[in-house]
């Protein structure tokens, strides 16, 4: 047996350097970035940032009604896509055959929606939820845009997560005279929660970060939503608007930004701890 870590070969002693080299590459990528978002962004924080309605244009006054459309429209986003997500990949994983022709299709569909850029998701979210079924520029428009963006990462980590448990636990259960919808709501599915934990977490990544297709489906107005079919600007498209047609705007857009990774980073965390949770009562 090779015990490749261990090898004195040079083509082996070159591929663990190239490893390490790529490894500590990304990692300073990660930290020059958030470095230079957070001593650039970190003077603008304030409490007054975090709840005061925007002032000359984005300039002055604070982010509130763009944290609330964001909050929204990513609530609204996981309600939809998690049921739609997770029962097809119950579908995909538990009633279908790996190598059928059906089977192969819908994963193929899934692969070309995942990768539409985008700008295209946009268009065709303002085409069919915007104009065809009468929504307009709302809240309710974004969150259902982004649900189409995110449902392809869901339901190919969750299946693959459902997948990869060994089929000796499905015939155990079965052979105890489980019916199936036990062995998948009592066995399957907390077994598979990490990788639906890692599902969610990269979903919300992705919806919180989408600017593009917002553009064309929530709205582009700064002010503060009071339902789901109000108009409303997302932290992402705030950012974008700062940056780009807002002079002077550069402050409060990376402060924006900062605030917008907090976000991440806190919404991430939570959601490992609840897997460590979940993990050991699964164990004990």
């Amino acid at each position: 047996m090779i015990n490749i870590p261990g090898s004195s070969h040079p083509i082996d002693q070159i591929l663990k350097a190239l490893s390490w080299l790529f490894g500590i590459l990304i990692l300073g990528y990660f930290f020059y970035l958030t470095l230079n978002i957070v001593s650039h962004g970190f003077s603008g924080l304030s409490w007054g940032f975090l709840f005061e309605l925007p002032e000359n244009a984005g300039r002055q006054g604070g982010i509130a009604p763009m944290l609330v459309s964001t909050v929204i429209m990513l609530i609204l986003c996981l309600l939809i896509s998690l049921p739609i997500g997770i029962g097809s990949a119950i579908f995909l994983s538990e009633y279908t055959q790996e190598n059928q022709i059906f089977t192969r299709i819908i994963r193929e569909s899934l692969i070309v929606i995942a990768s539409i850029p985008s700008i295209v998701m946009g268009l065709f979210g303002y085409a069919f939820f915007v104009v065809k079924l009468n929504l307009g520029f709302s809240l309710l428009s974004g969150a259902l845009t982004l649900t189409c963006m995110v449902l392809p990462l869901l339901i190919r980590t969750i299946e693959e997560s459902l997948r990869s448990i060994p089929s000796s636990h499905r015939l155990n259960a079965q052979a105890l005279g489980l019916p199936k919808w036990r062995i998948i709501f009592e066995l399957l599915l907390p077994m598979a929660s990490q990788g639906i934990l890692l599902a969610i977490i990269l979903s919300i990544g992705r919806a919180m970060a989408e600017t593009a297709a917002l553009l064309y489906t929530s709205g582009y107005v700064m002010r503060m939503p009071e339902s789901i079919m109000d108009s409303g600007r997302s932290l992402s498209v705030h950012i974008f608007d700062l940056s780009m047609n807002v002079p002077g705007g550069e402050q409060a857009a990376y402060s924006s930004a900062l605030i917008l990774i907090m976000l991440l980073f806190g919404i991430n965390s939570i959601t490992l701890v609840l897997n460590r949770i979940i993990t050991k009562r699964s164990v004990s």
